[in-house]
């Protein structure tokens, strides 16, 4: 009777042990990491600090970045990447993890929590949306966290950089124009997103808490969001709680 009480109190903590390190785990797999700050690149150090490689392994990566000498842009859904460079002033979509950034925000994620984002017209509108809805269902604003969006969207503007390396003089305008940019218009388009009220001047603009980019769900088009409008719902994305 003694054997047996011990071995139902073990197999109990055992299963309590266990219990914990998984939520541990979940918990640190959400954790937002980044390399590299947009202050460091504004300076003028465009030099490259991580490579993508190092993630390739990773079961559920999402990131977003500027590729190594500011030559294109990295995104990359459910690790699957689609980074964009500018070739012969062409737009090329890529699905590679051999090559390296100069910025990059990234989170490993399992599993999300669909909401929906309505009444927001403007890209303001959006991040005043996005933060509610973060504070109102159990996220830790104080800290970085990733977000998806999903549907078609009224407008974007985006931009694929493409440095020139004979210029050593860095502006956000020069960064935008550098490569190849345009506007889309009423497109079905996947959002992966950054939030952070801590971290301007480094993986945020100093005007902003978020930093998006995308790419269109034929997958012609990926590249850094400089600005975009809503007219419908569109869904949100934030990490299961």
């Amino acid at each position: 009777m003694k054997r047996l009480t011990y071995i139902i109190v073990l197999v109990f903590f055992t299963i309590a042990f266990s219990s914990c390190r998984d939520k541990e785990s979940k918990t640190l797999s959400t954790e937002v990491k980044h390399s590299g700050a947009l202050r460091t690149i504004m300076s003028g150090n465009i030099q490259p600090v991580i490579s993508l490689d190092t993630l390739s392994k990773m079961k559920n990566l999402y990131a977003l970045g500027a590729v190594d000498n500011l030559k294109g842009e990295i995104q990359i859904f459910d690790s699957q990447p689609s980074n964009s460079f500018v070739v012969d002033s062409s737009l090329q979509i890529k699905d590679s993890y051999n090559l390296k950034a100069s910025l990059l925000v990234y989170a490993e994620i399992e599993a999300w929590d669909s909401f929906q984002i309505e009444n927001s017209k403007t890209k303001s509108d959006l991040e005043k949306q996005i933060f509610e809805i973060a504070t109102n269902n159990g996220i830790d604003v104080e800290k970085p966290f990733p977000f998806l969006l999903e549907g078609t969207i009224a407008s974007l503007d985006w931009h694929v950089i493409n440095w020139n390396d004979d210029d050593t003089i860095h502006n956000h305008k020069k960064h935008k124009e550098s490569g190849l940019n345009g506007t889309l218009q009423d497109r079905e388009v996947q959002i992966v997103g950054f939030y952070s009220t801590k971290h301007q001047a480094v993986f945020t603009h100093h005007t902003t808490n978020m930093h998006m980019h995308f790419k269109t769900d034929d997958k012609d088009i990926a590249g850094h969001i400089d600005d975009l409008s809503l007219n419908q719902t569109i869904i949100l994305k934030l990490p299961k709680q």
